[in-house]
């Protein structure tokens, strides 16, 4: 069982990364742990990569963006305190740009029409621009826990290659095969340049033109000096989610599908020798009576639409209301199905109008349908929660059982820190 406030009260902890496909609860699951470690004492920052404004919503801030802000209504103690922010790609690459480059020559590369493509949507930015993030928020050192949601989708994991797909556009090598046709010139040079962009993502090739390898040539004159501060600072930032204060958390539903996708994300990081806490395995749903199975609950419905009886004792058959048939108990779940599946003789008169009881048993009927539909749900988690603890029995596991609804404020997020921390559902 995956136990999560030992990782959020361990003071070592400083990282915790939260990756998973879409539509799973990362989102929901990233803002729970920040509220529950900031309540626990520790001062968290929560970075969100996904666009939903959801992480907003919840925390009771108009907007997000790309710096941290702090979040009221946290009942900390010990100096525990929220942040939230929401990654801001092309505001965290100028950042560098500003920080790393003297007045002129920044404003150069800001202006560069290439720099501009390059920072909005060139393939791998956003990921890349989220390490950068993460580094600054460590070396500030302003919060002692940083919970990172990650994009959704299997590009969740292009986290941890971007690094390495930028650093290798900006390593100087390629670099200077792109200057390559300036030197060389004419048609002949416009066509190796065409060669080389064939190599790159369609973001680039929607920028040869006339102007393109002068903006080019520009960039690279006023990045040349910062080519090696990429690839240090992406190499450091991926030293730190492999070093042990970092903890990853894959998040997944007990769907096939996300399961799948949960398998995928845990085979990934142990090939990167990434730190795996466990699986948070959100929307498991469960049954106070779950000792009525499908079948009895089927059967018993089946009888009611018949006119059958199905409130005896003991599986046995009578009138309703007869001395000698009334239970000295409440019947079990399973002592209702076994009455419903016997045939029962006609029932006498009563008081009661007919058609109010016919509407009772029709009620009833679709009750027991529901609750037939719902331990059949039941079973297909459990099925598809064995097959993943068969492909990974070392992976921890703590079950987040399903709410009623959508979380909407803080009270939400702390009724899934609770069921976060729970661990499992209790065996019915």
């Amino acid at each position: 069982m995956l136990e999560l406030d030992p990782l959020l009260d361990d003071r070592g902890t400083r990282i915790i990364v939260c990756c998973g496909a879409g539509g799973v609860g990362k989102t929901t699951t990233a803002a729970a742990l920040g509220v529950r470690a900031a309540e626990r004492g520790r001062r968290v920052v929560v970075l969100t990569i996904d666009p939903a404004r959801r992480l907003a919503q919840s925390m009771g801030i108009d907007s997000l963006d790309n710096t941290p802000r702090k979040v009221d209504g946290i009942k900390g103690s010990d100096g525990g305190e929220l942040h939230a922010m929401m990654l801001d790609m092309k505001r965290t690459f100028d950042e560098i740009v500003e920080a790393h480059a003297d007045p002129e020559r920044a404003r150069a590369i800001l202006e560069n029409p290439f720099y501009q493509s390059l920072s909005a949507g060139f393939a791998g930015t956003q990921e890349y621009m989220a390490m950068e993030k993460l580094g600054q928020l460590r070396a500030r050192d302003e919060w002692d826990l940083i919970v990172v949601d990650t994009p959704p989708s299997r590009s969740a994991l292009d986290f941890l290659d971007a690094p390495k797909r930028l650093g290798s556009f900006l390593d100087g090598k390629f670099i200077k095969l792109l200057m390559a046709p300036a030197k060389v010139g004419g048609r002949a040079g416009m066509k190796f340049l065409n060669v080389g962009m064939s190599m790159m993502t369609g973001t680039l090739g929607k920028l040869l033109g006339g102007q393109f390898l002068k903006d080019v040539q520009t960039f690279v004159a006023a990045m040349d000096t910062m080519f090696g501060g990429f690839r240090t600072r992406a190499d450091a930032t991926y030293k730190l989610l492999q070093a042990p204060g970092t903890a990853f958390l894959v998040v997944a539903t007990p769907e096939r599908d996300a399961l799948r996708e949960a398998a995928y994300f845990v085979e990934r990081l142990a090939a990167e020798e990434m730190p795996l806490a466990g699986l948070v395995l959100n929307r498991v749903h469960g049954s106070g009576a779950a000792r009525l199975s499908a079948e009895r609950a089927r059967a018993a419905a089946e009888n009611l639409d018949e006119g059958r009886i199905v409130d005896q004792g003991g599986g046995k058959a009578g009138l309703r209301g007869s001395p000698a048939t009334e239970p000295e108990h409440e019947p079990e779940p399973n002592d209702l199905a076994t009455a419903a599946a016997l045939p029962v003789p006609e029932a006498a008169p009563t008081a009661e109008p007919a058609a109010q009881e016919s509407d009772v048993r029709h009620l009833t009927a679709g009750l027991l349908r529901l609750h037939a539909e719902r331990m059949r749900v039941l079973a297909r988690e459990q099925r598809t929660r064995d097959r993943f603890t068969a492909l990974h029995p070392e992976v921890a596991v703590a079950e987040v059982a399903a709410l009623p609804g959508d979380v909407h404020d803080l009270a939400g997020l702390r009724a899934i820190g609770d069921r976060l921390t729970a661990g499992r559902m209790p065996s019915a």
